[in-house]
């Protein structure tokens, strides 16, 4: 007597197949955006956004350079010693602004924030630098020489960028502090021509280039739903007042 055939096994579900296919898409690309949080790749583009630097042997450079030796050479002992506190870009520069409370380890959400926003934002200074190329104050005139060189270009500047957007993220989780932190943000960009390390242009590209950066943060539905958990975790701690 033939024996019956096993009867076939039953074909998955549209429905489920199509959950598998999407979940083999998402760990596919998991590690494309493993290296960006809140900004997309090429955003914002610093390039196109800014106007080059002073054409080399130019009068226009002359006159930068000029300027930067003026301040540098201006710079009183207490304006170097901030100077040289501010090179760290730690992101408790701003507790002068903001209060005693504000200390390491204080705010881990916070400080996860602004983690996240170091790491994104460097492609987008970083871009630009190795597109001009330009040479710092002090590689054209030894005499503004201070500390250890360099290793990136001179425009713009990543200390303005940086002290400015992350200025304009602080004045978000603590409004109430908003212009004594601004003014850090601007110091920190300042302190970087006191001490040789850039000239006066430099510094105002980084602040344009930060407010670029800032208004792509905000449109990151990522970056506002991790700010929401900052402002929450400062209240909480009483940071800052309920």
């Amino acid at each position: 007597m033939p024996s019956k055939s096993n009867p076939r096994l039953p074909l998955p579900r549209p429905r489920f197949r199509h959950g598998i296919l999407s979940l083999c898409l998402l760990l596919v690309a998991l590690p494309l955006f493993a290296d960006s949080f809140y900004i997309a790749a090429g955003r914002p583009d610093g390039i196109a956004l800014l106007a080059p630097p002073p054409v080399p042997g130019s009068a226009e450079e002359a006159a930068d350079l000029a300027s930067a030796r003026a301040v540098f050479k201006g710079r009183t002992p207490a304006e170097e010693a901030r100077a040289k506190k501010d090179a760290s870009l730690s992101l408790f520069l701003f507790a002068p602004a903001i209060g005693p409370g504000f200390q390491p380890g204080k705010l881990p959400r916070t400080e996860e924030l602004f983690d996240r926003v170091k790491k994104d934002i460097a492609e987008a200074i970083n871009i630009p630098k190795d597109h001009w190329k330009r040479q710092r104050p002090y590689q054209l005139d030894n005499e503004l020489s201070l500390g250890a060189p360099e290793k990136s270009y001179s425009y713009p500047s990543g200390h303005s960028t940086r002290g400015t957007v992350y200025a304009l993220v602080l004045a978000e989780v603590f409004p109430e502090k908003k212009e004594a932190i601004l003014n850090i943000g601007r110091v920190i960009g300042w302190d970087r021509v006191l001490i040789g390390k850039h000239f006066p242009t430099d510094i105002q590209a980084g602040r344009v280039l930060a407010q670029a950066i800032f208004r792509d943060l905000v449109a990151s539905p990522a970056f506002q739903h991790d700010l929401a958990q900052a402002k929450a975790e400062a209240r909480g701690a009483g940071v800052v007042e309920r």
